[in-house]
């Protein structure tokens, strides 16, 4: 009887072993995507994004220094409950959208991207060394992801007045070999610039609020801020 008992018994162990790890894979899974939300502890552009809109609406009165703090949970909190939301004091989905917050994701290296980014790099960074070439590029991918700018590569390149080599030609000339290369190196993920959204020649431009930006680095002609 025993050696008839000890198979089920093992079968038994094995399925609840099973059950035990799904159970850990999916608890996993919810883990994680509940990281990528903000919430308290966050940090970032898209929390900077939350404290703005919240000081607009007069909930939320501290800093907009992108940290997430208790004051930004309990502002979050409040303007939930305005809403109708889950008052979580997690901005999450719903939340964002009740905010008008949108963040896009950065493309992939597609013949599509690759040309137009080539395009615009080509534009705005001839003269420049290869790596000031590729910090343009990792600018423009920088904005996608940056709450305050389109949500697309098509999107941030086109914006209206967002960059001088749309509307003076240049953006029509013919590529640089270069800037295929640096377009490519940036969609993979190099970033020279250090995470800047603006980027300026000195030498060539009156605006003064670009100026106030702060500065993270010079490549070539370029000052790139954020």
């Amino acid at each position: 009887m025993r050696t008839k008992i000890i198979p089920y018994f093992q079968a038994a162990i094995l399925a609840a072993l099973n059950l035990f790890a799904i159970a850990l894979i999916a608890f996993s899974q919810q883990n994680a995507v509940q990281e990528t939300l903000s919430r308290y502890g966050s940090r970032g552009n898209e929390v900077r994004a939350i404290q703005q809109e919240l000081r607009d609406r007069s909930l939320y009165k501290g800093s907009v220094d992108g940290i997430y703090g208790t004051e930004t949970q309990e502002a979050v909190k409040k303007f939930q409950k305005q809403q109708g939301l889950t008052a979580d004091g997690i901005a999450g989905p719903a939340t964002l959208s009740r905010l008008g917050i949108s963040v896009g994701t950065a493309p992939s290296a597609t013949t599509a991207n690759v040309q137009l980014l080539a395009r615009i790099i080509s534009a705005e960074g001839r003269g420049e060394t290869y790596t000031g070439q590729v910090a343009i590029g990792a600018v423009i991918l920088n904005r996608i992801e940056h709450p305050s700018f389109p949500d697309t590569l098509s999107g941030v390149i086109y914006q209206p007045g967002a960059f001088t080599a749309i509307t003076d030609g240049q953006f029509n000339e013919p590529i640089a070999d270069s800037a295929y290369n640096a377009a490519r190196d940036a969609l993979n993920g190099w970033d020279p610039s250090g995470g800047a959204i603006y980027y300026y020649n000195p030498s060539k431009t009156s605006n003064q609020w670009i100026r106030q930006r702060p500065v993270i680095k010079t490549i070539g002609n370029h000052v790139f801020c954020s």
